[in-house]
């Protein structure tokens, strides 16, 4: 499988010919171009900076084989499409050609209790390759070998993605959702949450644009 990092949450996911986008939202501003060349696009929930509805309801118009999966939010906001939009929760399986996903997880990590708090489902490849959580610290509760790491925002903090890396033991770290830092903050997270810091796990920092083989 190789994975391309897009900026923010987004990365495109490729093997044997199949290729899926996972969180295409506002952040990303390849977005439109990885969607153009996926055969699927996975969505963890509706949030903007992880669900561009006009680009991805452009998409589904102009790409007549393209799916989508993501929460019963974003399955609404986009329509039925022929059937190729498709609400997943937690214990549901997605194949897509040599790809399959098991989706869990429901809710978005808490903000504020001011704000509502959306669903969230975290997709979990091809027997534990690689999970991608959405916005929350949700353990799938099944080895992961690559963990796709939040290390910003105002949901995130430090002390609990290290106890999250510590409860996954994936055998390595990509820090995604990691807009709003500065190169010293990623730098930073990345010492204090890495392989010498707090959870002794490998963790990349990928500029986007940047391939690799997992």
């Amino acid at each position: 499988m190789k994975l391309t990092k897009h900026a923010h949450a987004c990365v495109t996911l490729e093997k044997d010919g199949t290729r899926l986008v996972i969180d295409p939202g506002t952040f990303t501003p390849d977005a439109a171009a990885a969607v153009a060349r996926a055969h699927a696009v996975l969505i963890t929930h509706e949030h903007f900076d992880h669900f561009d509805s006009a680009l991805v309801a452009a998409a589904l118009e102009a790409q007549p084989d393209l799916h989508v999966y993501g929460t019963a939010a974003v399955a609404a906001t986009l329509g039925s499409r022929g059937g190729r939009v498709h609400a997943v929760a937690a214990g549901d399986t997605v194949t897509v050609g040599s790809f399959t996903a098991t989706v869990h997880g429901h809710r978005h990590a808490l903000i504020h209790a001011d704000l509502p708090c959306p669903d969230n489902v975290g997709y979990l490849l091809d027997d534990g390759a690689l999970y991608h959580p959405g916005d929350a610290y949700f353990a799938p509760g099944a080895p992961v070998r690559t963990l796709l790491l939040p290390t910003s925002g105002p949901w995130t903090k430090l002390g609990e993605a290290a106890d999250y890396v510590r409860a996954v033991e994936p055998e390595r770290v990509i820090q995604i959702h990691e807009l709003m830092l500065s190169d010293l903050g990623r730098h930073s997270t990345a010492t204090i949450l890495g392989e010498k810091g707090l959870t002794g796990t490998p963790i990349d920092r990928l500029a986007p644009g940047t391939t690799v083989q997992l």
